[in-house]
């Protein structure tokens, strides 16, 4: 099994950035894929981004395409996801998630096994 614990989120104005961690417990990170999420206020949560466990494929949604970064260093069992050019809609809970088993679709929230508690990122005007 995996623990994973969210950090990083935080406050801040229309344009700026934040990085999130993905920090990882328990035993071979280097064998779970994976995936981004976040839950605006009032929304199902949905998926934002993936990255494979060996960080040879990476996913983005549309919504967050050319604006966030998914990155992952298995030796320090941490992914990690910059947030750049932040918009107010990206404000709600953001967690990681990891699968050990090969991923069909990366943003159904079902293909995962373990899951963060999340870190909430606001962005004001």
């Amino acid at each position: 099994q995996v623990q994973l614990a969210e950090s990083g989120g935080g406050s801040v104005h229309s344009g700026g950035s934040l990085k999130l961690s993905c920090a990882a417990s328990g035993s071979n990170f280097e064998t779970y894929d994976i995936g981004w999420f976040r839950q605006a206020p009032g929304k199902e949560r949905e998926g934002i981004s993936y990255i494979t466990r060996s960080s040879g494929t990476t996913f983005y949604s549309d919504s967050v395409k050319g604006r966030f970064t998914v990155s992952r260093r298995n030796a320090e069992n941490t992914a990690w996801l910059q947030l750049d050019s932040l918009k107010p809609e990206d404000t709600g809970v953001y967690y990681c998630a990891a699968s050990r088993t090969r991923i069909a679709t990366w943003y159904w929230e079902s293909q995962y096994e373990f899951w963060g508690h999340g870190t909430m990122v606001t962005v004001s005007e």
